[in-house]
């Protein structure tokens, strides 16, 4: 039997000389009124909008109440919120707030066809569900897959929204390749026990421009690192070279990635690398000398030391040629800690230190950006049964965070929370208290009077409603953007 504690005053415990009463009467509230500032910023970048021209809808339109865009917008939305399950939009349905941003005319459901979903304005746990099956070939896929999605366009659309962002030409795009463990607990398409990471998992590949997300791909676990990576950076080099013919390219990655294909492909298309080395006993012995000069450093001063070397190397079957590695020698109190990287950049441009230190460690920030998108937008909620559905749910957290990026990189730049992360920037400016009243011309959303951070949530909502836009690439004409530029 429910309680009926709309009916109740809810006695707490007493503040000084007066009650504390607590009463379901407060009218309609959401935790969520800073979502208008990403409402703002996906009316400017249209970020979703172009996300969804990868999907072909193969209903009914005369019967739907919710179209492509909604769903994609309410599913992804949701996500920026903090609101990783589908079950978690039977009671989101309810919220006129999320359903006025996401486009409802009827944001509080009362034209609804149903009787059932009257009050309720946007689409339920089902309906989700159903696109996020997708389909391939609507016609043998069922009443229920009628949404089909292109991977090309989808694609297409992460390089796009990249290109959109930037005003003038790049002199170096560095882009940070790596591959990460997706957990699963169940079973799902394509499972597979992986040594490495001690469980069952996916093996999704992540390939950064900077903060800039452009490509996700969902593998399976009994894969390399390597596996497909060549054509991935392949397909997004060739789109970047026909936008910008002259811009110089840098793929990085560790040594999962330092494999004869990927390296003989960059020295034919002029592309450098610079990716990690596993180190072997040839590689080791090389390094004898500056291991040992380390070695002595540390026993004069008792800190961490490190030498740095200079070697050509090949391997005994896989490589075709020798090539430039770097070797790290470091004694650490816990001993030697030796560390090598292979690269096409000359020793006149980069010195072994600045190579290593500068330009190789940099790529930590890569894995920053991917766990920031799997713990914090819940890009590991791959939890249906078939691998494409969970491919699409990858791609639909991978535009989360773009989404959340694009407020961070333009409204953010300037403020204490330049270098915020998502959760950071969801807990300080979305989750706001917020009262909502609908009218018939207005919908009117009262703020927390005592929502400590009112003059930031003021200042990044005057910098968005400047932001402008110019033609077709819908550009936009702000500074440079952190991470890409030489």
């Amino acid at each position: 039997m429910q309680t009926e504690c709309k009916r109740e005053k809810l006695e707490f415990q007493p503040c000084g000389p007066r009650q504390v009463v607590g009463e379901f009467n407060g009218g309609t509230i959401t935790s969520d009124g800073g979502l208008l500032l990403l409402q703002e910023v996906e009316a400017r970048r249209k970020i979703i909008r172009q996300f969804a021209e990868s999907f072909t809808d193969h209903r009914d339109q005369g019967k739907i109440e919710h179209t492509v865009v909604e769903l994609l917008s309410q599913r992804i939305f949701g996500l920026a919120l903090g609101y990783e399950d589908l079950i978690d939009h039977d009671q989101l349905r309810q919220d006129p707030l999320l359903a006025a941003v996401v486009g409802k005319v009827d944001p509080t459901g009362e034209r609804r066809r149903r009787p059932a979903d009257r009050g309720k304005g946007l689409a339920g746990k089902s309906t989700l569900n159903r696109m996020e099956l997708r389909s391939d070939e609507p016609e043998k896929d069922g009443r229920y897959k009628k949404i089909a999605v292109s991977e090309e366009k989808v694609d297409e659309f992460f390089i796009k929204v990249f290109l959109q962002a930037q005003t003038e030409a790049l002199d170096l795009l560095i882009l940070d390749v790596d591959a990460t463990d997706d957990q699963l607990h169940g079973c799902q398409e394509g499972r597979f026990f992986h040594g490495y990471y001690g469980g069952y998992c996916y093996l999704p590949l992540y390939i950064f421009c900077g903060d800039f997300l452009l490509s996700a791909r969902l593998r399976t676990a009994d894969k390399q690192p390597a596996a497909g990576a060549l054509l991935d950076i392949e397909r997004i080099v060739k789109r970047l070279r026909e936008h910008w013919p002259k811009v110089r390219i840098l793929v990085r990655g560790d040594s999962g990635f330092s494999r004869e294909e990927i390296l003989e492909w960059c020295e034919s298309n002029d592309v450098d690398y610079l990716f990690g080395q596993a180190r072997n006993k040839r590689l080791e012995k090389m390094l004898a000398e500056e291991m040992a000069c380390a070695k002595q450093q540390f026993d004069a001063t008792g800190k961490a030391a490190r030498v740095f070397s200079e070697l050509r190397y090949q391997t005994l079957e896989s490589w075709s040629r020798d090539r430039r590695v770097v070797g790290k020698a470091e004694y650490l109190e816990k001993g030697a800690n030796p560390r090598f990287v292979v690269t096409s950049l000359s020793p006149e441009e980069f010195g072994a230190r600045t190579l290593y230190e500068d330009l190789y460690c940099a790529r930590g920030e890569m894995e920053n950006r991917i766990k920031e998108q799997q713990l914090e937008l819940f890009a590991d909620r791959t939890s249906t049964h078939f691998l494409k559905s969970n491919q699409l749910r990858l791609w639909m957290s991978s535009v989360a965070y773009v989404l959340m990026n694009e407020l961070r990189r333009l409204a953010l730049a300037e403020t204490d929370m330049a270098q915020s992360q998502c959760k950071t920037i969801r807990l300080k400016l979305l989750k706001i208290g917020a009262q909502i009243q609908v009218t018939v011309r207005r919908l009117v959303v009262r703020l927390a009077s005592s929502y400590p951070f009112q003059s930031l949530f003021l200042t990044i909502y005057l910098f968005v409603l400047s932001f402008q836009t110019k033609g077709d690439a819908r550009e936009i004409l702000l500074g440079p953007h952190r991470g890409v530029r030489s």
